[in-house]
């Protein structure tokens, strides 16, 4: 698979080259295959298949068997031999030398048994067709059939693996090959490769971003599904951060470019879906554990096999059970067994958005007990909302919210852009507003249809000297007790008209969020530095378990060592920058909210998105990816374990005899079960909008 990767980075400016190391092609436990690629398997199959036809067709065990006479001309003796040589020569030799590559390296696996078993059935075929001893073991239909079948193994499992590789050819393919830079002279056609930090470009509607950068001018809708996973567009404006891949649905848009190439979100991202796939895990190294068992138990039953069979006196017995146990032994379906798993898993989270630079960070979050969520950012967008409106009497909270409106039209500030969007959003038509003057500290003010309007918090009330009515000042003390922001309206005559709250806005998402994490047995938990009234008010609304306020920013791994004490299993969610001691303290970091910044160190995963509910996608990924990797183990080792016996020929008193092409049948079934076992994770749902 790394021949695809590298030839697709080679020949395209789609992206910085992939992250490389030198068992790329495969997966970590099928080294033994470093060098082949999917095409080189298929091509061998097909034609060990062809030449195979004749080798079984003129083979007289074969005909015996179905009831023919092949056809008996000179020379027809020797087509066995001689094709079954050619199979044995070029169908085998991916096994032969990874068989010497596993002896050198001491390091005895599948790759050594198949070659073990082809080696002995290619010797024992020619000593029969050579006449030497009066040995009758024509094995050359068997060692047809078993390279055959042994290919299509390997090639179905490559494709599979190359499948599961794809989320990465993906991401390289999302970069256009060229941009658009605006220039003194106009606009110039560039390569993407020659685009620098600082450049202008346009992006036109329905074009990829060529690079990550701010918007300068024009507003779109954006699809980032490619890197949050949610299917939803989401509009970018001025001052907005756009990502490169991301495409911009309906309109176009001028960008100041802010990375390129190697410091980009998406090659960030391929870099991260890169190093899971070569990371290592806990269950990764069970299997090869038990690859190498299952070696040993080979081995030594061929060795017993041969020594019993011979003993009782019959040699030729003795080489045909001995061959049968080191072909069915073959623990190919253990080697496909966790890979597998573990390569779907991670493509369906990059699919999802949800970045897996750890793979034990996925193996953990099946055992987490509690997630706790950093607020600001994380839980909240970290931008003030308008939450309630309060009018004086006699005067309309319609009429009063378009006059707050009206007077922070002209302001850029962040409460501003809140009070005008909430008044919007509501179909208020917004009077003229003129002679707008910041106040420092204070407020704001301007002329809204011949009077002057101020709208401010206590320091305006002070300063003006105003009295607010006790009603009014009745339900503001409540807001500011649950730690919102309180802002008064005052007229010219230096009457309050009326007062505004703005909070720090809860996601839509985080409620489903902490619902579905509570649904399936995991605790929720909040950590953050705001008053403890302002993090009781978003607990409250999002029914939290636990609460930690008032923590600075350097103590927030103390408190995941706390519920560590209580003997908890944490998974810290925060946004990896002022977080990274509690992310790397947890058993799980998660940083979220990354889809400019996505090489963070401390989190074991990352989340392209700013959607919480990505988290769950992660829980459910684990348990599934648990129970297929411990279904596929079990599978494999215990075919192994009960199938060798049977191989060596404890039965055979009863009838029940198995030849090696029949192991050689069983042994691949066995491995296209795990394979389309593990093929079932791609059923599991992890797009956030299917959360429950």
């Amino acid at each position: 698979m790394r021949h695809t990767i590298e030839e697709h980075t080679a020949h395209s400016h789609h992206g910085p080259p992939l992250p490389q190391n030198d068992d790329d092609h495969t997966m970590h436990t099928h080294g033994q295959h470093a060098g082949h690629s999917t095409a080189m398997f298929k091509n061998r199959f097909w034609l060990t298949l062809a030449l195979s036809v004749p080798v079984v067709y003129f083979s007289p065990m074969v005909g015996h068997i179905l009831g023919y006479m092949a056809p008996v001309f000179p020379g027809s003796a020797w087509i066995p031999p001689i094709l079954g040589s050619v199979i044995f020569l070029y169908g085998g030799q991916p096994f032969l030398r990874g068989g010497v590559r596993e002896l050198k390296d001491r390091q005895p696996g599948m790759m050594l048994l198949i070659a073990m078993a082809i080696t002995v059935a290619f010797a024992a075929s020619w000593i029969t067709s050579l006449g030497i001893g009066g040995f009758d073991l024509d094995f050359w239909w068997e060692l047809a059939l078993l390279v055959a079948i042994m290919l299509l193994g390997h090639w179905i499992e490559m494709r599979a693996l190359g499948s599961a590789q794809g989320a990465l050819d993906a991401l390289a393919a999302l970069l256009p090959d060229e941009a658009d830079r605006i220039t003194d002279a106009g606009t110039e056609t560039v390569p993407v490769s020659e685009l620098a930090e600082g450049d202008m470009v346009l992006v036109r509607s329905g074009a990829r971003m060529p690079a990550d950068g701010t918007v300068v001018d024009g507003q779109a809708e954006f699809d980032e599904s490619m890197i949050t996973g949610e299917s939803k567009t989401v509009p970018r404006g001025p001052g907005d951060a756009v990502v490169a891949g991301t495409v911009a649905t309906d309109n176009s848009v001028r960008v100041r470019v802010t990375a390129v190439g190697d410091n980009t979100a998406l090659a960030g991202i391929q870099r991260l879906v890169a190093e899971a796939q070569a990371s290592s895990s806990r269950a990764q190294a069970l299997a090869d554990r038990a690859a190498a068992f299952l070696f040993y138990f080979a081995a030594g039953a061929g060795v017993i096999t041969f020594i019993v069979w011979t003993l009782l006196g019959s040699v030729p017995e003795a080489v045909t059970r001995t061959v049968t146990v080191l072909v069915i032994a073959c623990p190919h379906a253990l080697g496909l067994a966790i890979p597998l798993v573990i390569a779907i898993s991670t493509e369906q989270a990059a699919r999802a958005g949800v970045l897996i630079k750890n793979r034990m960070a996925l193996e953990r979050m099946r055992t987490i007990d509690v997630v706790l969520f950093d607020k600001t950012g994380t839980l909240t967008t970290g931008e003030p909302d308008l939450k309630d409106v309060a009018a004086a009497p006699g005067v309309d909270p319609d009429t009063l919210l378009a006059l707050a409106a009206a007077v922070e039209s002209d302001s850029e500030h962040p409460v501003a852009r809140a009070i005008v969007h909430a008044a919007r959003q509501r179909g208020l038509a917004l009077p003229a507003a003129t002679d707008f003057n910041s106040l420092t500290g204070r407020g704001v003010r301007a002329t809204v249809d011949g009077r002057e309007v101020h709208v401010g918090g206590p320091a305006l009330l002070r300063e003006l000297g105003v009295v607010v009515p006790s009603a009014l000042a009745d339900t503001t003390r409540g807001w500011m007790d649950r730690g919102a922001a309180v802002l008064h309206v005052i007229d010219d005559g230096g009457r309050v008209l009326g007062a505004v709250s703005l909070e720090d806005a809860v996601r839509a998402e985080s409620r489903q969020a902490v619902a579905a994490l509570q649904n399936r047995g995991v605790k929720v938990a909040m950590v953050t530095g705001d008053a403890r009234q302002v993090a009781q008010a978003v607990a409250a609304d999002l029914h939290i378990d636990e609460v930690f306020a008032e923590v600075l920013p350097a103590d927030k791994d103390k408190k995941v060592a706390e519920l560590q004490a209580r003997g908890l299993k944490v998974a810290m969610v925060g946004d990896g920058v002022n977080d990274s001691p509690a992310l790397a303290r947890a058993e799980v970091g998660i940083a979220i909210g990354a889809g400019t910044d996505v090489a963070m160190e401390s989190a074991g995963v990352v989340l392209a998105g700013n959607d919480p509910r990505a988290v769950l996608s992660m829980v459910d990924l684990s348990r599934a990816s648990y129970r297929k990797m411990w279904q596929n183990l079990v599978w494999a080792t215990g075919y192994n374990i009960l199938s060798v016996p049977l191989a060596a020929g404890v039965l055979a008193f009863a009838g029940v005899v198995l030849s090696p092409a029949a192991g050689a049948v069983l042994m691949s079934a066995s491995t296209i079960v795990v394979a389309l076992n593990a093929q079932l994770l791609r059923r599991v749902k992890l797009n956030p909008s299917d959360v429950q």
